[in-house]
């Protein structure tokens, strides 16, 4: 079991200040994820595969395959100031 002392320590690295209520609760709730974590140390994982997501992931978007662009001279042609075939724009200010 945490206790005081300890929790009081992990407060001080947190830079957090625990009141003497959150010091007793925190003990208790700090313990019980410790057992849970012990309790899962002694399943047998034996041929169980590393996951990172529970669920199989999809990737949701297009295929990136390449394909021609769109005319210069129409994506230039609402530019405000364009110059020799780019976009000009402001140079920063320091």
């Amino acid at each position: 079991m945490i206790d005081r002392k300890q929790v009081l320590h992990v407060g001080r690295l947190a830079r957090l200040e625990l009141t003497d209520d959150e010091v007793d609760r925190m003990s208790g709730e700090l313990s019980t994820i410790l057992d849970h974590v012990e309790r899962m140390n002694q399943l047998d994982l034996e041929g169980v595969e590393p996951t990172s997501h529970i669920v199989p992931l999809e990737n949701v978007l297009r295929a990136d395959e390449p394909r021609p662009s769109w005319p210069r001279e129409q994506v230039l042609e609402p530019a405000p100031d364009p110059a020799e075939g780019a976009f000009r724009v402001p140079s920063p200010q320091a």
